[in-house]
């Protein structure tokens, strides 16, 4: 899906908002996530400006047509090869008589910003933080599709990697297949690499993929990510035994189940973030497994993997109609493995959607075995 011109000049009119209440006369934006959320734009190494009236992309020479026909209305300010981008957005600054000019400080070094603050320009340069992304976290009825789509890309790769399950077969072998399985039904590839665990190594909640055997254990864990071609994630996990599983397995996989459940049954707007990690947060602990789940409950999806809002413990984020949050509770056991459940949910009017599909029940799991 493309998005159309008109989504885009909505967005930016969100920032024009923004530039009002911060009394801003421009923001320039560098993220490159941010970028293409705002204009359209997918290249990189391009700088966006916003002002009240007027949006600029200072970019160069390689990507004069790709502005052109990704950016349709967007003036593209182009340097020469004896120029940096500073050197554009010092005079584009002057020519739009820009006084203050908010930056993504959060995202820029500290040798960008301070190149910003010398410019020989009267320019008054403000730092901000994460003004974009906080737009960028209710999502619209397009994005809510793609993201769709990217979930159905995943699931559906899921499906043959669990038919191409082999006892010789490795970890990173496993991970392969299955990103070649997800280009194969049309996405774009991993949106990052995949967490194939096999037995202890489950234990680890951000392991990549090795060279173990799939024999080597029956436990495996699989976290993996589909990104559509419009940019969009989807964030998934499941965790399967390949044999018959033991009694730890058994209390540890039906604990983090049902915390999860639970979680995503608090799921709705007007809901603290805090208090969804709350109620997986306290159900692992009632079963003994505190101590051994101490990562976030979850994040936001979209054109990043992880974005605003967080499901954590401190977060007083309140929820909204539009946001897409991952629910990923866990229990990690040094020496044995873990077990983790993920799925992406749509926070609705009503409460909230699962829009992924695989099972997960107990049931499910014995199936597979």
């Amino acid at each position: 899906m493309s998005f159309s011109p008109e989504s885009f000049q909505r967005r930016r009119e969100q920032v024009r908002k923004v530039l009002r209440s911060r009394k801003l006369d421009a923001l320039l934006v560098t993220g490159e996530r941010n970028v293409a959320w705002l204009s359209g734009f997918t290249g990189d190494s391009t700088w966006l400006l916003v002002t009240q009236d007027k949006e600029v992309l200072l970019s160069d020479f390689r990507f004069v047509t790709q502005i052109e026909e990704e950016c349709p209305g967007v003036t593209g300010v182009i340097r020469s090869s004896s120029q940096r981008l500073t050197d554009i957005l010092a005079e584009t600054c002057g020519q739009l008589h820009v006084e203050r000019c908010g930056f993504e400080g959060h995202l820029v070094t500290v040798e960008t910003a301070e190149l910003f603050r010398n410019l020989p320009d009267p320019t008054t340069w403000v730092s901000t933080t994460q003004e974009i992304e906080q737009l960028r976290a209710i999502k619209d009825r397009d994005e809510i599709a793609e993201i769709r789509e990217a979930v159905r890309f995943a699931e559906r790769g899921f499906r043959c990697f669990q038919a191409a399950l082999r006892p010789d077969k490795t970890e990173r072998q496993l991970s392969a297949e299955l990103e070649h399985a997800m280009r194969g039904f049309g996405a774009a590839g991993f949106c990052f690499p995949a967490i194939v665990a096999v037995g202890d190594r489950a234990a680890l909640p951000h392991y990549r993929a090795g060279n173990n055997l799939l024999s080597a254990s029956p436990i495996l864990l699989l976290d993996w990510g589909a990104r559509a071609f419009s940019g969009y994630c989807s964030d998934l996990t499941r965790t399967m035994v390949t044999a018959k599983p033991d009694k730890t397995f058994e209390k540890v996989y039906r604990t983090v189940l049902e915390a999860q459940l639970a979680a995503i049954q608090k799921i709705g707007p007007g809901v603290r973030c805090g208090d969804v990690d709350a109620v997986a947060r306290q159900f692992i602990a009632a079963a003994g497994y505190g101590k051994y789940f101490d990562h976030g409950l979850g994040h936001g999806i979209g054109l990043d993997v992880h974005e605003v809002p967080r499901l954590s413990r401190n977060s007083d984020v309140i929820l909204k109609p539009g946001m897409v949050v991952t629910v990923e509770p866990g229990i990690y056991l040094p020496g044995w493995g873990g077990v983790r459940i993920e799925d992406d949910v749509l926070v609705t009017r009503q409460g909230c959607e699962v829009l992924s599909s695989l099972p997960k029940d107990w049931d499910s799991v014995l199936t597979a075995c």
